[in-house]
């Protein structure tokens, strides 16, 4: 199981190419699509649920395209994943929501907790301009 599913490592794609090009106005969705390797629909689809979140914004005409809504210092990793396949988990005992009967009892789950802790706070903390600042 993967925790970033494949449609979230290619959102995180497009908007490191986004903050790339920060600044120097809007890329076409084809023009992300093929420097990121993602077929022009799905990086139609994603880049739809990235503007819905106001992590982009669309600009229409010849020109148009998408840009970052924020700066990349302003727009952290856990924010884009979060938007493309919901909230981020190791296993489900640690969403806290009685999924799992154990979970008062379990050992591992006091791990995968601080687990889940450090993961969350190290994308959370991270910002596409940190990214790009180690060489995109």
């Amino acid at each position: 199981m993967d925790i970033i599913r494949r449609n979230t490592d290619y959102a995180l794609r497009a908007m490191v190419h986004l903050a790339n090009c920060y600044g120097s106005g809007p890329e076409s969705t084809k023009t992300i699509a093929t420097a990121e390797n993602v077929s022009y629909q799905l990086c139609c689809k994603l880049m739809q649920k990235l503007n819905k979140a106001g992590l982009v914004q669309s600009c229409m005409g010849v020109k148009g395209g998408f840009e970052l809504s924020r700066d990349p210092a302003q727009i952290d990793l856990l924010e884009i994943i979060e938007t493309i396949q919901g909230p981020l988990s190791v296993n489900r005992c640690v969403l806290g929501q009685n999924a799992c009967e154990n979970e008062a009892i379990c050992p591992v789950c006091v791990k995968l907790s601080e687990l889940q802790g450090d993961m969350t706070s190290y994308l959370g903390n991270t910002s596409l301009q940190d990214v790009i600042g180690l060489g995109g």
